[in-house]
């Protein structure tokens, strides 16, 4: 194998692959039904590997439910963003945004919907990052259109994620643009 240049990724590195295959596991097959060997072998380490980087699949559930959150944080402030003195239009750019995010090919549902099911345990590591972005989300929605009005927004919003595992984007959440622009017109 003369001539065969190895690259080797630091911890981090490695770390950070980890969690993109772990993403791409958990999300589309399922936290319970993918074990920690899959996500090892998918990510073309070994378990022992895995096992330096996380002490279980707890602790790896838990890191990818707070990437997760991150990357949907981000994902909402970008969609959100416009000027400050029309929230509305915010409003109806985070929904327009959010109609391309729920696209099949892209989306099965909330992460945060499906990791609420897979961990009905309260003190699973991995829960706490789930309701701790559902809670976020609501705060955003409701610095952006009110209390009342955001937690109205909140509810469409979820029955996006909902609706579109089952019904898909030509269901119910085709119509959550006009829903959210007769909420904000009240």
């Amino acid at each position: 194998m003369q001539g065969e240049v190895t690259m080797r990724r630091s911890a981090e590195q490695t770390r950070e692959h980890v969690l993109g295959v772990a993403r791409e596991l958990f999300y589309w097959r399922g936290i319970r039904a993918t074990g920690v060997d899959a996500v090892a072998a998918a990510a073309g380490i070994a378990p022992t590997t895995l096992y330096r980087l996380f002490a279980s699949k707890d602790d790896l559930v838990a890191a990818y439910l707070e990437r997760e959150a991150a990357g949907y944080r981000a994902w909402f402030t970008a969609a959100a963003a416009g000027p400050a003195d029309d929230p509305g239009a915010r409003v109806l750019a985070l929904f327009d945004a959010l109609a391309e995010q729920v696209r099949p090919e892209n989306c099965r549902g909330c992460p945060f919907q499906l990791g609420l099911a897979e961990l009905p345990d309260a003190g699973a590591p991995g829960r706490a990052h789930t309701v701790e972005a559902k809670e976020w989300t609501r705060d955003q929605l409701r610095a952006l259109a009110g209390e009342d009005r955001g937690d109205e927004l909140m509810l469409v919003m979820e029955g996006v994620y909902a609706s579109v595992a089952s019904l898909g984007t030509a269901g119910p959440a085709s119509r959550a643009r006009k829903l959210v622009e007769r909420l904000l017109a009240t």
